[in-house]
Parts: structure tokens; sequence; C-alpha cells
């Protein structure tokens, strides 16, 4: 299993964007379909965007479609979120998810991130 160390996130206001980076450890990160999940007050953890192992392949939540961009870069290890015209709705805790089979929209990952808060005022 790979670690996951998540960081980015914190207030920002409507309309603005945010750029969320998860930092795996180990050499087999190329193995690993990526996935974000958020989790807002009072609710369930839900599946945001997920990418594989190329970065050929995306999906997102509709939710987020269109506003959101999940991406990877192999050589550093790392998987982001960009978070564009954020809304209130948004505000959640974000967590980063990996698994060694092919992407996913349910909780059905390895490893995850610690998490981190993306909180978006009116």
């Amino acid at each position: 299993q790979v670690e996951l160390v998540q960081s980015g996130g914190g207030l920002v206001q409507a309309g603005g964007s945010v750029r969320l980076s998860c930092a795996a450890s180990g050499r087999t990160f190329r193995s690993y379909a990526l996935g974000w999940f958020r989790q807002a007050p009072g609710k369930e953890r839900e599946f945001a965007a997920t990418i594989d192992w190329s970065g050929g392949f995306t999906l997102y939540a509709d939710s987020v479609k269109g506003r959101f961009t999940i991406s990877r870069d192999n050589a550093k290890n790392t998987v982001y979120l960009q978070m564009n015209r954020l809304k209130p709705e948004d505000t959640a805790v974000y967590y980063c998810a990996a698994r060694l089979r092919g992407p996913t929209t349910s909780n059905s990952y390895d490893s995850w991130g610690q998490g981190t808060q993306v909180t978006v005022s009116s």
C-alpha cells in the first residue's frame, strides 16, 4: 500500500479556487488509480473525482463536473484536485485515496489520506 499525505485547502470565498495536493510514498505509485472524496458535516463521505494510472481516464461526480479537475504527476508521485468556481456547498473535508485496481466511484480504495478542510464562504 501507499501512504498518502495531503496539503492545500483552507478558507476561500465563493467563486474562488483552491488546489489540493496528495503526495504518495512508494515506487509503485503509477500502478494506482486515485480518487478524491469529500465529507460535509453531518453527511456521508461522497465521491468527487477519480483518475486512472495513466491520467488518460477521469470521472467526476455531477456536482463537481466542469468545475473540478483531477490530475496526476507520476514523476512526482502526486495527485491534484483543482477546484474552481467554488460554492458554499463544496465545504467539506476532502480525502484522497488510492487503489491498485481500476478507478471507481465507490469507497473501495486501499489507502486514504488524512483529510483536509475546505471551507467556502458566501
